[in-house]
């Protein structure tokens, strides 16, 4: 496909028309006339919502409900004996919460419990994007879900859709004070990237008199000063992080912050661009990518530095192919240097050379740590995001009663998993009581590959799943662990993903060990990524039956055990040992393998 910018006339209000270099006009994605006609997001969603004829929304509005934070779903479970049954499918809404950094006060922890009651499935999820996420509300509880959110101060504006998403930043509980000026830095991307139209409010938070309920955010005037009337081309994923810890998977997303820490202060950060995990099977034009390093910005230039970027991809990025829309393939296509100049000469000055760093780590740090404040932290691993209590495991009524007591934070971490910050040391006796009673001490002793594993929901709801995730997993791992044990590796962490579908949501094509849907019980096995979330994994075996895993892992588990180097990791022995090649290249990931 040939170059192309697409043209606006008054500045970024309308789109008119795309072009490649011949002058030919092309043809805009579905989506584009969607966002294009929505009159800045509405569509015709107030309608919907009112239509109790049936529990889904029309088809052109649940592309627009995404920008406000809400997936339409059903439950694939059932599908088939509803159709029999000739009943429509059973139709729900996921809602996701916009949090940026992934921080939240006990009292929001407390009021989402509470909403997952009320209007959900029971389960409160924390996604591997630092947020909240909320299953199996039906219609007619929408409204009523996003205005208790709203009362609690958060919001679902642009949780999802074609806009810069909920801002991730590393929640690092080692130096309170770094933490706390990153955490601002991610503030202030999210409310500056953060849509304008008033269709928000107008739609969810109306009291049915007319009159707006108290929002987090003043609407302002009809204008999209950033996005322009169609927005991005697609989403656009952004990371705040602090080395050594990446444990925000700087280089999956595709606009990233590296605060570059001198003394006891943060002097500036380094700029990244063009990371992304989505891909299609078979079709070897769609492939992950890592970030790249842009350039060096000062603080007071997070924010204009963002919004360039931003708009640039918004001008260059391909309207006419979704599969092609990432900022990834924007950069591809035109080069970074090119890229550079263009963010370059919108800002009207240079970014400065980029400042060395390096990280050491991509997980998070389970247990209890002390900062410099004489606060206490505890990170809890929470399998696969999924807070539910089970007859034998209480967790969601454990952390309920924690949540009552505790006068610091809850951080969600960008690896689905549960900080409780800024325990003083008054509380901390009382918090370690409730851990016991509740047997939430069992959240950190785990295996080192459990502690590192992430999976995204797949089956029941999702809709691109072609297998099954979050259910799974851990089950897999089970099998894994007694594999280990027999070698001595249940201690070693080895970094392990699985997704239901290439789309890669739980980032696995940098995990040293992951598992990708192709159909029920079939998965295709990516092996040697970089422990860091530095490198690509490399497809090693296509289309592996679920019962088959473990047998092809094991020899690979028995020679790591025995030829491995000191301190070498599982990703790096991969490679050495010849089993797939060392891949840094996007371009170069679907190389030196060919799917039959």
């Amino acid at each position: 496909m040939g170059l192309f910018k697409f043209l606006y006339p008054s500045g970024i209000n309308f789109l008119m028309t795309i072009k490649n270099d011949s002058g030919e006009e092309l043809k805009l994605a579905k989506n584009e006339h969607i966002k294009d006609e929505s009159n800045f997001l509405r569509g015709t969603i107030s309608e919907g919502l009112l239509d109790d004829s049936t529990g889904a929304l029309a088809k052109d509005d649940t592309q627009l409900t995404k920008f406000h934070g809400i997936y339409q779903q059903d439950d694939r479970d059932v599908r088939k004996e509803r159709r029999k049954a000739k009943l429509e499918p059973a139709y729900s809404f996921m809602t996701r919460v916009r949090l940026p950094g992934g921080v939240c006060t006990s009292q929001q922890w407390l009021d989402m419990d509470e909403i997952c009651t009320k209007y959900a499935n029971g389960t409160l999820k924390l996604t591997t994007r630092q947020a909240f996420q909320l299953h199996g509300t039906i219609k007619k509880n929408l409204k009523l879900t996003i205005r208790d959110i709203n009362d609690s101060l958060m919001d679902t504006v642009a949780a999802c859709g074609d806009v810069n998403r909920n801002v991730m930043c590393n929640p690092n509980p080692y130096q309170s004070k770094l933490h706390a000026e990153a955490l601002e830095v991610a503030k202030a991307i999210s409310n500056h990237l953060t849509p304008k139209t008033k269709a928000y409010h107008e739609i969810w938070l109306d009291d049915g008199d007319g009159e707006k309920q108290k929002v987090t955010i003043d609407p302002e005037p009809e204008n999209e000063p950033i996005y322009g009337k169609t927005y991005l081309p697609r989403k656009l994923k952004t990371v705040v992080v602090l080395p050594p810890n990446n444990d925000v998977d700087l280089y999956a997303n595709d606009l990233g912050f590296i605060a570059i820490i001198e003394g006891d202060k943060i002097i500036g950060y380094n700029v990244t661009v063009g990371g992304g995990m989505g891909m299609n099977h078979g079709q070897e034009k769609t492939y992950p990518r890592l970030a790249d390093v842009l350039g060096f910005c000062l603080p007071d230039k997070v924010t204009d530095v963002a919004e360039k970027i931003v708009t640039t991809q918004r001008d260059y990025g391909d309207r006419t192919d979704r599969k092609h829309a990432r900022l990834k393939y924007t950069i591809e296509d035109r080069g970074l240097d090119w890229f550079r100049n263009e963010v370059e000469s919108r800002l009207g000055y240079q970014l400065a050379e980029a400042r060395p760093f390096h990280f050491e780590h991509n997980g998070d740090r389970y247990g209890w740590v002390d900062d410099e404040n004489g606060n206490s932290h505890l990170t809890l691993y929470i399998q696969n995001g999924c807070v539910l209590d089970q007859e034998a495991f209480p967790m969601r009524t454990g952390l309920r009663e924690i949540a009552k007591i505790h006068e610091g934070d809850f951080r969600l971490t960008g690896n689905q998993n549960l900080i409780i910050a800024n325990i003083s040391p008054i509380k901390r006796e009382e918090i370690e009581i409730l851990l016991d009673k509740y047997n939430l001490t069992n959240c950190y002793d785990q295996s080192g590959l459990r502690l590192n594993s992430i999976a995204c929901v797949a089956l029941p709801t999702c809709g691109l799943a072609l297998a099954e995730s979050q259910r799974y997993l851990p089950d897999l791992i089970s099998e894994i662990e007694e594999v280990l044990k027999e070698f001595e590796l249940e201690n070693d962490p080895i970094t392990i993903r699985m997704t239901g579908c290439p789309n890669g949501c739980a980032r696995p094509y940098i995990a040293e060990i992951a598992f990708v849907g192709r159909a029920p019980g079939k998965y295709n096995i990516y092996l040697g990524g970089g422990f860091v979330g530095d490198r690509l994994n490399k497809l090693y075996k296509v289309s592996a039956k679920a019962e088959e895993i473990t047998g092809i892992l094991r020899p690979i588990f028995e020679r790591y055990a025995k030829e491995r180097d000191a301190g070498e990791r599982f990703g790096d022995f991969v490679i050495r040992a010849g089993y797939v090649a060392e891949t840094r290249a996007g371009r170069e990931f679907h190389n030196d393998f060919k799917e039959e």
